[in-house]
């Protein structure tokens, strides 16, 4: 059971985050976090909700900052952000909450929740069993683990604890080997493909159309970042993409429900 390392910025990150663990076990009281997931809301299905308006279906992102673009949205306001989503007619959203690195918190997500009915993926540096009881705590319904980040047999762990909590799982390669590796998990397991290369932070969609060969066309696909346009959702839906992680392009717009229903091609 280990982590992974990169050689990239993916490292730095992965080393505040295992600091930021450790902090966090130092102080824990296992029975209050118990009680917490204990008493949080029922999971919403965020695997089926991407079904449902699949081959459209949109994981709407709400991210403050990035470390290769520096602040990105300066009005940030986590309920409104959540509440013109799901006007716009996203399927699910994504909420950062690492703190250093994307400046984003963990009260971001209850935000987030509280203000719509959409069910919320925690997008985390998953590393370490503890941060998917906290998931749950907090209210997560989906997790992200990252493969580029996780060794075989600890994203199994990863994603097995997550089952047990009742939410889903999604899943991002980057890479081939990676892919491989994620398919090894349960075929319920989201598959997301990110067109961010690890090591330049370049985008392009050319990843998710080479790696999409290598699937299932019956798997339900996500392609994510550097999708900006309508016609880019439209190339990738002709490839049997089913649903899109989409965030900087809306967090740049001043009204996010305008720039998805611009995307998804629906009138206002």
């Amino acid at each position: 059971m280990s982590v992974q390392t990169t050689d990239t910025v993916l490292d730095r990150i992965l080393a505040t985050k295992r600091d930021e663990i450790t902090a966090y076990r130092t102080g824990l009281d296992t029975a209050r976090l118990a009680d917490e997931i204990a008493a949080a809301d029922t999971p919403r299905g965020f695997a089926a909700a991407l079904a449902a308006k699949s081959p459209r279906a949109v994981i709407a992102e709400i991210k403050k900052a990035s470390p290769s673009k520096g602040l990105i949205r300066e009005d940030f306001d986590v309920a409104w952000l959540a509440e013109r989503y799901a006007a716009g007619g996203a399927a699910c959203l994504s909420v950062l909450t690492d703190r250093d690195y994307f400046q984003g918190d963990n009260d971001f997500l209850a935000q987030a929740r509280n203000a719509c009915d959409l069910p919320v993926l925690r997008k985390d540096f998953m590393i370490d069993p503890i941060q998917i009881d906290q998931s749950r705590a907090l209210g997560a319904d989906c997790i992200l683990l990252i493969a580029a980040a996780l060794s075989t047999d600890l994203m199994a762990e990863l994603a097995g604890r997550a089952r047990e909590l009742g939410m889903d799982v999604l899943a991002e390669v980057h890479t081939r080997d990676e892919l491989d590796r994620v398919l090894a998990l349960p075929n319920d397991t989201i598959l997301g493909i990110n067109n961010r290369d690890l090591k330049t932070f370049k985008t392009t969609l050319a990843t998710s159309f080479a790696l999409r060969e290598h699937v299932a066309p019956t798997r339900l696909l996500v392609s994510e970042s550097g999708i900006f346009t309508h016609e880019d959702m439209t190339r990738l839906a002709t490839a049997d993409f089913g649903a899109f992680l989409i965030g900087e392009s809306f967090m740049r717009q001043p009204d996010p429900a305008a720039a998805l229903r611009a995307l998804l091609g629906t009138p206002d």
